[in-house]
């Protein structure tokens, strides 16, 4: 330093000197300019107390009701806009309190309602806590929501309805035979067919029209026999003995069944009687009225004994069979009413009735088959048509109603929620019957006619439900731990004094 010369030493000093006077400049400054906004701010803040920040609007979510913030933002966990709250309501005076004057519950995961914490921090997603203040918090099973949320949420509601129980079952059917009414034609003989009346499949005959002439050794001996037997009972018609005149009847009537057994009538029997000539061949008619639905029969051909030619239907009465499930069997019975439309003949319905349900179930398709009876005068119904089928059915009783989408089953149990005034909710555990018309669902325990139910947006209120009642029975533990210990503590330090 001594190597240095004076005016180098004296240079430097005064460039110090010009510095430090500089800093006290600035200090002295910012010390002035505190000490003016301070006061400005003290006299701002004592001429308008609780002014600004006690007039700041206060936001929440709509989704999560336990989001609130002063001024507007995003929700934190669903990233909606938070919307204005009103002011004067509980929720908000709880909130301009301060978090000094609000009581928190627990924290709870914002994706995950499930995991809760008596203490703050983060979720197992990394996520940080909300709390849960006690004034949001709703005595017993019942969940209280805000009105905004509730929209938000689209929860709607329906009145629970008192009325008769109804069912409408819709289904397919298809038209088939009357089985009591299908006759079938065959011969008790042996013989040849000399000629056919009814030729063609399709064909409507009427009972007693003749369907063709067979000629038969076995019936022509029948014949031979039967006019013997008169011959012999004329013969002794003026004896003297009344055993043989009973014994040439008793023939006469012998031959004449015999005959009937072959099918020959009683007109033709009789005219046999009459002219006393034996006929080569013998004409079998119809035994029933009906469309002939299969046929076999041709001329010259040689029949025997119960061999099928002919097949009748009488189609003045048709059977139309339907499948309904297990679970509508509670509604279909004997003797209700049934109607019928079919593509062809739109505009006509026909009316019908139940008349047998089969007493098993179709093991592929879980099942039952129904019969049902239609009357068809006009041959319009044929067998083999597919029909839109209605099955009419009324229990003849009232019972308490709900659509179907008003409670949850979960297997075990049906719950639906009541909705009650002020925006809360209350979970109710039912016991339900039949599903009556328009999915509507008997009630047997649990609803009231008049009572208002939540028919959307229940899985919502369920989740929030059971969550608040876990989180109750978790701090309700948690005291009841707390009063025991303390119990302890307390019986501890008496047994120490008595020792």
């Amino acid at each position: 330093m001594s190597g240095q010369p004076e005016n180098t030493r004296h240079g430097a000093g005064a460039r110090v000197g010009v510095w430090v006077l500089v800093a006290v400049l600035a200090a002295g400054a910012g010390i002035a300019a505190g000490y003016w906004l301070g006061g400005r701010g003290a006299a701002t803040s004592g001429a308008a107390p609780g002014g600004a920040e006690a007039d700041e609007q206060l936001y929440t979510c709509g989704m999560h009701p336990n989001v609130v913030q002063r001024g507007p933002g995003e929700c934190p966990i669903c990233h909606m806009k938070l919307v204005p709250m009103k002011r004067g309501t509980g929720d908000e005076a709880a909130a301009q309190a301060g978090p000094a004057e609000r009581k928190v519950l627990y924290w709870r995961a914002p994706m995950d309602p499930n995991y809760v914490s008596d203490h703050p921090g983060k979720s197992p997603m990394g996520m940080d806590l909300v709390p849960v203040y006690a004034e949001a918090a709703v005595a017993g099973p019942q969940v209280r929501i805000d009105p905004v949320t509730i929209q938000n949420m689209g929860i709607r509601t329906t009145v629970v309805e008192r009325g008769p129980l109804v069912k409408t079952i819709r289904t397919v059917g298809r038209v088939d035979y009357d089985e009591q009414r299908v006759t079938y034609i065959d011969t008790k003989f042996e013989g040849w067919i000399e000629k056919l009346y009814v030729d063609e499949t399709g064909m409507h005959v009427r009972q007693g029209d003749p369907l063709f002439d067979v000629y038969s050794p076995k019936l022509y001996t029948a014949q031979e026999e039967y006019l013997a037997a008169l011959r012999g009972a004329e013969r002794l018609a003026d004896s003297t003995l009344p055993e043989a005149r009973a014994e040439a009847e008793r023939l006469v009537e012998a031959a004449r069944v015999q005959l009937k057994y072959f099918d020959v009538s009683d007109e033709q029997i009789d005219a046999l009687r009459r002219t006393k000539e034996i006929r080569k061949t013998l004409t079998i008619h119809a035994p029933a009225t009906g469309i002939v639905t299969a046929k076999m029969a041709l001329e010259g051909m040689y029949v025997k004994p119960g061999m099928r030619l002919y097949t009748l239907a009488d189609l003045a009465t048709v059977w139309v069979y339907v499948d309904v499930y297990e679970y509508q069997l509670p509604w279909v019975r004997i003797g209700e009413e049934a109607t019928m439309t079919l593509t062809y003949v739109p505009d006509e319905t026909y009316r019908g009735a139940v008349v047998y349900i089969y007493p098993y179930l179709d093991e592929r398709t879980r099942v039952v088959r129904v019969r049902l009876e239609f009357p068809n005068p006009d041959l319009e119904l044929k067998p083999g048509m597919f029909a839109t089928v209605v099955l009419h059915s009324d229990l003849g009783r009232e019972a308490v109603l709900v659509p179907r989408e008003a409670y949850i089953d979960t297997g075990t149990r049906q719950v639906a929620f009541l909705a009650l005034p002020g925006g809360r909710f209350e979970p109710r555990t039912l016991e339900v019957g039949v599903e009556a018309e328009n999915r509507m669902v008997e009630v047997r325990q649990g609803l009231e006619a008049g009572d208002r139910v939540v028919t959307s947006g229940q899985f919502l209120l369920d989740a929030e439900s059971k969550l608040r009642e876990a989180i109750e029975k978790m701090v309700r533990g948690d005291e009841g731990a707390t009063e025991r210990r303390s119990d302890e503590a307390t019986q501890g330090k008496e047994a120490a004094k008595a020792e």
